[in-house]
């Protein structure tokens, strides 16, 4: 009897873990469904306002009809068929990290912190009439603390930016954390990523832009007190508009007339 009476609190804490270790993993298992689609309709409210289309009050479902996904080669610059690979199921991230869809990036080229990087690259085309008005590239780097995740727009002659949405990140919560900041993302729309030389001028300054002058269309204001995170943005910018990131897919676009080559 008081072997029985000194198991009996085990076997019941044991079996209240296994009963409560079933009821969480059977709740996760139902809500993943909800869950992948809250991550979808967060990506495309992100990618819709870097395009400058998100309406609170309409459905995002719907206002995303007017885009298109594509999976770009960086290599090349050219469009993979749908049918190599699905711009539906592709996972960028998971990418860069398979030996065959990704390559480890020395430190001469790897400005943006990466690691590694993957060949492929979704893009997002915003068509009216028949017509693509705009591109939307996902760009990433790192920052003082963390990676940060943005999507940037840009206008029909790839290079003039439409926006941009910086929508993850682990910044410093009103200094690096300020690339959030909605006035300051709108203050990048009308720059120019190319200079006159074709490489990448477009950066995050030192206190305030120009507002005149041959530089003011290449500076984005700095965000006080987070100088390491302007330089991260402005490194990748470097790396995702140059060689390799999204520049051979520009060249060849624009080499083909623009997006309606």
């Amino acid at each position: 009897m008081a072997e029985e009476s000194l198991a009996r609190p085990f076997y019941t804490v044991l079996v209240l873990a296994l009963v409560c270790s079933a009821l969480v993993a059977g709740a996760a298992v139902l809500l993943r469904p909800l869950q992948t689609s809250n991550q979808r309709i967060d990506q495309q409210k992100n990618i819709l306002r870097a395009a400058g289309l998100y309406d609170p009050k309409r459905d995002v479902d719907e206002q995303f009809k007017v885009i298109r996904t594509r999976v770009v080669d960086l290599h090349s610059g050219a469009f993979v068929p749908p049918e190599q690979i699905s711009p539906d199921s592709f996972d960028q991230r998971k990418a860069a990290l398979d030996s065959t869809l990704g390559t480890a990036l020395n430190k001469s080229s790897d400005l943006a912190g990466l690691g590694r990087q993957e060949r492929y690259s979704l893009v997002y085309l915003v068509e009216h009439n028949q017509r693509v008005e705009q591109v939307i590239l996902p760009i990433r780097g790192k920052g003082l603390w963390s990676t940060m995740y943005a999507y940037v727009a840009l206008e029909a002659d790839l290079n003039t930016i439409r926006g941009i949405s910086f929508y993850a990140h682990g910044e410093t919560p009103g200094l690096g954390g300020e690339i959030e900041n909605k006035q300051w993302q709108e203050s990048w729309r009308g720059k120019a990523i190319y200079g006159p030389d074709h490489g990448v001028a477009l950066k995050v300054v030192k206190g305030r832009a120009a507002d005149q002058g041959p530089m003011a269309p290449y500076q984005i204001d700095g965000l006080s007190g987070a100088s390491m995170t302007g330089a991260g943005v402005s490194n990748l910018l470097r790396f995702w508009f140059g060689d390799h990131g999204f520049k051979p897919f520009i060249q060849r676009m624009q080499a083909q007339g623009g997006l309606n080559g």
